[in-house]
């Protein structure tokens, strides 16, 4: 039908039409951080070309002018038009998405390891309250409550966290010996073996025998994976092989006993590194195609003896290496000179060994998390430019930032705080979904008269059987008979067993063991015999005797009657 034919009648469409959610547009204010003068260096960048902010028009209004209708005189406009349009979309989105925060709170303690997995819609979670926790930001409400939490090693922290590159398994790395394996619904896989402790030689062990400190995908192969440990080694595993690692990687110190601690370890972007961070300072790198006896390149000393590192990144490039190390420093390191750091930065305070440094997703930034210098003031997340280290940002956080991750596909930051609280920051111009589903769902619906009158009417009592899971159906007419053959049938109708007579039978004793005990010492087998029976065998024995023999002698005859009377006692006893 024609379109104009269905208005003139007054139809609208076919079919009933699906109910349209309109959303607030202002719906993010409320999520919104306070302003924070940035350094200098923002203004500049932000201020070079023509790059104009929402309030410029009402300070220069004779220099913008009203909006311009089509042009019909001269180019002139045609070719500023784009560039005014341009600088409006670069002057609305912000270079970092941290105009806007959500908090995630279940955690009691420190959140120690952070995890997205590849498309960024599911966060995991571990903490020092021994609890890992996932969050799904397309299944959350405005109550943000994780849907499973469950502990993976008891009363062991969570050191750390990683999701495969196919986002299908979560690698829980906690203070135990073993690692395990998780499904991204937060079922357990694997539970991989630990080595022998009475080993002296690190090799000839199927597992670690000390507390795990990290763990690394293959940037690659989602069937491989490392783990690195406090008995100075980093274990190459196949994900369907529990029994025992690949390859061991033992790392010798310089110190007296050859041995340390590794803290952290990692793949390069084309997998052909790995790295480790060590207590004694040294950071060592390993060729993958090598048989590992020794490092292909080690710095000594990288950062101060007795410190853990807290993370070891390969830039995207695979050129450079960032370490954060517990001296609170940061570091850049060039695998082409791989000597000394190209660019250190010390003043950012770590008080927790699991502290952490990322790239951001464009390769041009640093983000760290300095803590508080004492107790109740607030810490700071640090973003840093790249060659030099200097401070482009810096953004107060209720408390001490442990872990960040900066996801590129979403372009959302999630930091995990000391008090136990996770902060996603984002901004509704740059980043997509994550935090932003949250509030995409409108407000909750409120309360109607009918949900109040069902919650104060009487509930309902429902009895075990009536429920369908105990019911077992009605019974039809016509079985009568089938109801009283399955009667008969012991299994069918369940009959109880019946006790035991006599000595024990089929695996069942009749008696207790005592008991059985003192029948056995004097046996009476006459007690088990039947008289009845004796008495056949003598009659059927003495006709026989007469038919065979048609006479008896006089001793045959009295051996008869001695059997006769002999059987007679017997039945009388």
């Amino acid at each position: 039908m024609d379109e104009d034919m269905m208005a003139m009648m007054g139809i609208s469409g076919f079919g009933k039409k699906t109910k349209q959610k309109t959303l607030d547009p202002k719906r993010f204010d409320k999520n919104k951080r306070a302003e924070v003068k940035s350094p200098a260096p923002d203004v500049a960048s932000a201020s070079k070309g023509a790059s104009y902010d929402g309030e410029e028009p009402e300070f220069d209004p004779d220099d913008m002018g009203p909006p311009p209708p089509p042009s019909t005189t001269t180019g002139v406009n045609e070719a500023e038009e784009p560039e005014f349009d341009l600088s409006d979309d670069e002057a609305d989105a912000p270079e970092f998405p941290t105009t806007h925060e959500i908090s995630l709170k279940d955690h009691t303690k420190v959140v120690s390891a952070l995890a997205l997995d590849p498309s960024g819609a599911r966060l995991i979670s571990g903490s020092h309250d021994y609890d890992c926790k996932l969050w799904d930001f397309g299944g959350m409400d405005w109550r943000c409550k994780p849907f499973k939490t469950w502990e993976p090693a008891g009363t062991y922290y969570v050191h750390d966290l990683k999701y495969s590159n196919d986002g299908q398994n979560v690698l829980v790395i906690s203070g135990t010996t073993q690692a395990k394996l998780y499904d991204r619904d937060g079922e357990e896989k694997a539970t991989y073996v630990k080595g022998d402790p009475y080993i002296r030689d690190m090799k000839n062990t199927s597992g670690h025998v000390a507390e795990l400190t990290s763990c690394a995908w293959h940037p690659r192969n989602p069937q491989t994976f490392i783990t690195s440990s406090v008995d100075s080694t980093i274990r190459i595993w196949d994900v369907e092989d529990r029994r025992k690692q690949k390859t061991v990687i033992v790392v010798k110190s310089k110190e007296r006993g050859a041995r340390t601690k590794v803290t952290v370890c990692g793949y390069s972007p084309d997998a052909s590194l790995i790295g480790g961070a060590c207590v004694d300072g040294a950071l060592h790198m390993w060729q993958t195609k090598s048989n590992f006896v020794r490092p292909s390149m080690t710095i000594e000393g990288a950062h101060t003896k007795g410190t853990e590192v807290g993370s070891m990144v390969f830039s995207i490039d695979g050129r450079t290496v960032m370490t954060r190390g517990g001296d609170n420093t940061v570091k850049l390191w060039d695998l082409r000179a791989f000597k000394k750091p190209l660019a250190t930065r010390s003043d950012l305070a770590t008080l927790y060994p699991t502290t952490n440094a990322i790239f951001s997703p464009n390769d041009r930034y640093i983000l760290t998390g300095a803590g508080a210098s004492s107790k109740g003031e607030k810490g700071r997340l640090m973003f840093l430019e790249k060659n030099t280290l200097e401070s482009v940002k810096a953004l107060e956080v209720d408390t001490t930032p442990v872990k960040v991750l900066w996801h590129s596909k979403i372009n959302q930051i999630v930091t995990g705080l000391a008090n136990g609280q996770i902060c996603v920051l984002y901004s509704p111009h740059t980043s997509i979904n994550g935090a932003k589903l949250l509030l995409n769902k409108g407000p909750p619906r409120k309360a109607t008269i009918e949900d109040m009158s069902d919650s104060l009417a009487a509930p309902t009592i429902i009895t075990p059987h009536a429920l369908p899971m105990f019911r077992d159906g009605e019974i039809a007419r016509g079985t009568k008979r089938k109801r009283e053959k399955d009667r008969m049938d012991p299994r069918k109708s369940k009959r109880p067993e019946l006790p035991v007579t006599g000595p024990g039978k089929g695996g069942r004793v009749g008696a207790s063991a005592t008991q059985h005990v003192v029948q056995n010492l004097v046996r009476d087998t006459t007690r088990d015999e039947d008289v009845r029976t004796l008495f056949l065998a003598a009659i059927s024995l003495r006709t026989w005797v007469l038919a065979r023999y048609h006479t008896m002698d006089l001793a045959s005859d009295v051996q008869f009657c001695w059997n006769c009377s002999s059987i007679r006692k017997r039945a009388v006893r």
